[in-house]
């Protein structure tokens, strides 16, 4: 690849960098040149630099939710490092103590989740396990069993990659959705996450909403702490496969590949008649189906989009070449080692048309892609 010129003296650029070893896909080529953030400070210079050379840039956190493409990254890498804790007694109303933890775009998510849960706080455990950095997860609006990460957030802290500009963001402003947020919008695109602050509380854990978990939880006598609720998270992940193990044959995925579809009420109900009807199911109940908010006024439902990848002929363990699904969950795609990132996408696209034939539903991926011309 051809080079960018020479930064400034303060400013550590690798050339030719790869980024195979960055994501937890283990996928990509080489980015034309990287460099690691570990300050507001450093990003910004980094960024006035990406300017002059006219260089796109591409923000890497922890990569456990990316695909990059085989030919890499013609531009600037730029691979979040900043670190830092605080925490702050907010006073206390109706539900208990609050305190505001604030953390830096850098740090690994699921170590601010094991201290605020040693700290006693709830709001963030049954998010446990997630890989990734903290700044990753408004971007995402990351969830799991029952929770959002929308849910415990007080605000964000944002560069404009142009402009340079600070600003602080509210919930309302991060317009957060289901695997949303104003960061995936054209009008949010160009934002940076440099830190995000949780309101968390020094309460016993309030009623667990996701059902398996509140089984799980249940069979175990109940539940009283948040550290309970973070133990059950990080077992129900482990026997899926989704908690990173060097060990394990399906550590090179980036999780749950595709969103749960979320769909109008009267699709959900066609596609239910449809299980029934040709022998998929006995009964209407053994369709996972979830309520869902309203969209645009339509009546709307959730779908489970492991249960649809199966259903679809793609059974665990599948595999093409050096691609398939993992062994513990469909909706995992993974790498097996030696493959492409171009295998991994067609396989991909594979699954995604099998379900919209048999289904009529459409899946669409979490991951971002980088580098590629097109995707789904």
């Amino acid at each position: 690849m051809s080079g960018l010129r020479t930064p400034v003296a303060t400013l550590a650029v690798t050339r030719d960098a790869p980024l195979a070893p960055l994501t937890t896909f283990d996928l990509g080529g080489r980015a034309r040149a990287l460099v690691e953030v570990g300050s507001d400070a450093t990003l910004v210079e980094a960024l006035r630099y990406a300017k002059d050379q006219r260089a796109p840039v591409f923000v890497l956190g922890g990569g456990s939710n990316v695909v990059i493409a085989d030919a890499g990254f013609a531009g600037l890498v730029v691979r979040m490092a900043s670190r830092g804790v605080a925490l702050e007694d907010a006073g206390e109303d109706a539900a208990g103590p609050r305190v505001l933890v604030r953390a830096a775009a850098g740090e690994p998510w699921d170590g601010l989740v094991a201290r605020t849960v040693a700290e006693g706080l709830g709001g963030l455990e049954c998010l446990s396990g997630i890989p990734g950095l903290v700044g990753a997860t408004p971007i995402q609006n990351v969830g799991a069993y029952g929770q959002e990460v929308a849910d415990a957030i007080a605000e964000v802290e944002v560069i404009d990659r142009d402009t340079l500009a600070r600003a602080t963001l509210t919930p309302d402003e991060c317009r957060f959705g289901y695997r949303h947020s104003l960061f995936k919008e054209p009008a949010g695109a160009g934002w940076i996450v440099t830190a995000v602050t949780f309101a968390l509380r020094r309460a016993a854990p309030g009623p667990v909403r996701y059902g398996e978990l509140a089984k799980a939880l249940a069979a175990r006598g109940g539940v009283t702490t948040v550290r309970e609720i973070r133990e059950e998270v990080l077992t129900l992940r482990r026997a899926k496969s989704m908690v990173w193990d060097p060990e394990d044959p399906n550590r090179r995925s980036a999780g749950s590949f595709f969103t749960n579809p979320v769909v109008p009420r009267a699709l959900a109900d066609r596609l239910v008649d449809d299980a029934v009807a040709t022998g998929l199911v006995r009964f209407r109940e053994e369709v996972p189906v979830f309520s869902a908010p309203a969209h645009h006024g339509v009546p709307s439902a959730k779908l489970s989009a492991g249960w649809l990848i199966e259903r679809a002929g793609f059974e665990r363990g599948l595999r093409r070449g050096a691609v398939g699904l993992s062994t513990k969950h469909a909706l995992c795609l993974v790498h097996h080692g030696g493959g492409r990132a171009a295998e991994l996408v067609a396989f991909a696209r594979q699954v995604a048309d099998g379900v919209e034939a048999r289904f009529g539903v459409r899946l669409v991926p979490e991951p971002v892609f980088v580098g590629f011309d097109a995707t789904f």
